[in-house]
């Protein structure tokens, strides 16, 4: 009864949490404000045109809006039943993407499937599929899942599989990304420490090993243990990052004002970012930035275990997953522009030039809102019911 009240509960106001809304606001205005400021030159030398990757750009935060829209008026319980089709698409994707003809590459990589109008990057989607999964298979499997450790394992052995054909692209950052926000939502679920642990050291042996185990990975971690000493080699867009740092100062050149952007720092307007944003905002505008991951993660979090309190354990896993994958991208992000982790490919959420990270990311978010939203109309119709109980 609770339960077909809170899908109309009158008492209950429509509006969505202003915590995740607003943070997300903020973040989606500040990328495009520095997109706009990042990209001019390199879309005048590349493009003809100053304004192409700031228009681009502006498209995809219109269609991860629009796409935000739908989703934030979709059920919760339709993405659980979409688990297991989610999976069998995110295999097609993968595989897909290795296929001759198929598959374009990109600066030695192979991770995009070319629509024409639209490049397509499985991986990005794949993140959220994943989540979706393993929420679900947490909530069916609930009660094996204390007892039988090979109920434990078998979700893992397909996210392994996964993995595996995301490092054949290859793409180790959305590898470490997925493994995170998988074991960090298994963590979260309440599963015995007894199986938690041995797996969890297993796969940071795993990824140590892989991180080593490529020549170009194994260069990579050497130029970021001493950038300065391969500045014109592997550690050059690390000390042109470091460089923005360190121009920016406390409050930054002004915008627009950078000088690294001009083509000293590769990807200025996609991968470092978040330099430019120092360089040219300071330290008081990175700050800024990541508080607001910071309140995003944070919240995000909150929703989960809220939802968790009220016995909605599909939603929490859900807003677990979600956190966590935003969280952790952001995280390597902002760790490889400071210089605290070897250089990988990965957008700042929401923020960073890129249609598929950017539409991805306003779905997770839309997602976050529809949690939030069904456990507060939940919880605000069981207290109609239970004032009226004690007019009764």
């Amino acid at each position: 009864m609770i339960r077909q009240k809170a899908r109309i509960a009158p008492g209950v106001r429509c509006p969505v949490d202003s915590v995740v809304a607003g943070a997300a606001l903020l973040l989606l205005l500040s990328g495009l404000i520095m997109v706009a400021s990042a990209s001019t030159d390199v879309s005048a030398k590349i493009h003809g045109n100053p304004f192409y990757l700031l228009t681009r750009h502006t498209v995809y935060i219109v269609i991860g809006t629009i796409t935000g829209v739908f989703v934030l008026l979709t059920p919760v319980k339709i993405w659980q039943k979409l688990g297991l089709p989610f999976l069998v698409l995110s295999f097609l994707l993968l595989i897909a993407v290795l296929v001759p003809g198929i598959g374009k590459e990109v600066n030695g990589a192979t991770r995009w499937i070319s629509l024409g109008f639209f490049t397509l990057q499985g991986s990005e989607f794949v993140k959220l599929f994943v989540v979706v999964y393993i929420a679900g298979y947490l909530v069916r499997r609930k009660e094996e899942l204390q007892t039988d450790f090979a109920a434990f394992l078998k979700p893992l052995a397909v996210v392994v599989l996964l993995v595996t054909l995301l490092l054949s692209q290859p793409d180790f950052g959305a590898s470490v990304v997925i493994m995170s926000a998988v074991l960090g939502i298994i963590f979260l679920s309440g599963i015995p420490l007894r199986y938690f642990l041995p797996v969890v050291s297993v796969c940071v042996g795993a990824v140590a090993f892989i991180a080593v185990l490529q020549p170009y990975r194994l260069a990579r971690f050497t130029a970021f243990t001493d950038p300065w000493e391969h500045q014109f080699g592997g550690g050059y867009q690390l000390t042109q990052a470091l460089i923005a740092f360190g121009r920016g100062e406390w409050f930054g050149l002004g915008l627009g004002n950078s000088i690294q952007k001009l083509f000293f720092l590769p990807e200025a307007h996609t991968d470092f970012l978040f330099s430019i944003i120092a360089e040219e905002l300071g330290v008081v505008g990175a700050v800024t930035i990541i508080l607001l991951f910071t309140c995003l993660v944070i919240r995000a979090l909150w929703i989960g275990r809220n939802a968790f309190n009220q016995g909605e354990e599909f939603h929490a896993y859900m807003a677990y997953g979600i956190a966590l994958l935003l969280g952790v991208q952001a995280l390597i992000n902002l760790g490889v522009n400071l210089g605290l982790l070897p250089t990988k490919g990965l957008t700042l959420p929401l923020t960073s030039y890129g249609g598929n990270s950017l539409i991805v990311s306003c779905v997770l978010i839309a997602i976050l809102l529809r949690i939030e939203y069904e456990c507060r109309s939940l919880a605000g119709a069981a207290s109609v019911i239970k004032r009226s109980r004690k007019r009764g």
